[in-house]
């Protein structure tokens, strides 16, 4: 069997005018973790990659460390939700800036339940997909991954949302268990699936074994 290994990305700019854009801790994180795979000598017969900037970072930077990496494919469908437009929807008025921990803590309850009520079917966030098409977008990539790449090494870099989402889908979680997932994964964190041609199998989940050591100390980041 081939494994898919599925990539959060690194740190980006939580609190700024751009979230989209990998921090210099992102950066660093995203080598690293291709630095850690070429010293093991892992290859990828195939990459996806969702289409947000930080995505797009993390892999060049994945690249960078491994010394290379096939050309990937784009996939719109690994792309994150509106984290913005889904807290609107329950919160209509501005939150300041999560500048102190009440106040970041105070902006993911509102987003967990927003997204709770969104896969229940009961908000639907201005200019967002359904949570069902959201879901299928996320199932549609792993049938890809299935259909071709049994036997297979391949590399996926995306967001904690669909990455959740592909963990649901591969365990059939109930909401709130692929939500508690999506606030759990760590950036640049590697999730991995068995490729099998009837199915995906889970192998691990959120795993950091390329931070291990004191000289990465501070390196683990979550946003």
């Amino acid at each position: 069997m081939g494994t898919l290994y599925l990539v959060r990305h690194g740190q980006a700019s939580f609190g700024a005018d751009d979230y989209d854009q990998l921090s210099e801790r992102g950066q660093q994180q995203a080598v690293r973790l291709g630095a850690y795979w070429r010293e093991r000598g892992l290859q990828f017969d195939a990459v996806l990659c969702g289409t947000l900037r930080r995505h797009v970072q993390t892999l060049a930077g994945i690249a960078e460390g491994l010394g290379g990496a096939p050309e990937a494919l784009s996939l719109p469908e690994l792309n994150e939700y509106d984290s913005l437009a889904l807290i609107r929807a329950v919160h209509p008025s501005p939150l300041p800036a999560p500048a102190t921990p009440e106040l970041y803590r105070q902006y993911f309850r509102l987003l967990c339940d927003a997204l709770a009520q969104w896969m229940g079917g009961t908000l639907s966030p201005e200019g967002m997909p359904s949570w069902e098409q959201f879901r299928g977008g996320v199932r549609d990539a792993l049938e890809q991954v299935r259909q071709r790449h049994a036997g297979h090494n391949v590399l996926l870099v995306s967001s904690g949302g669909p990455i959740s989402t592909a963990v649901g889908e591969v365990l059939s979680t109930p909401a709130e268990v692929t939500i508690a997932l999506n606030m759990r994964l760590r950036n640049s964190a590697v999730t991995e699936f068995s490729i099998a041609p009837k199915r995906l199998m889970m192998q691990t989940f959120n795993s950091l074994t390329h931070l291990d050591g004191p000289q990465y100390d501070g390196w683990i980041t979550h946003a």
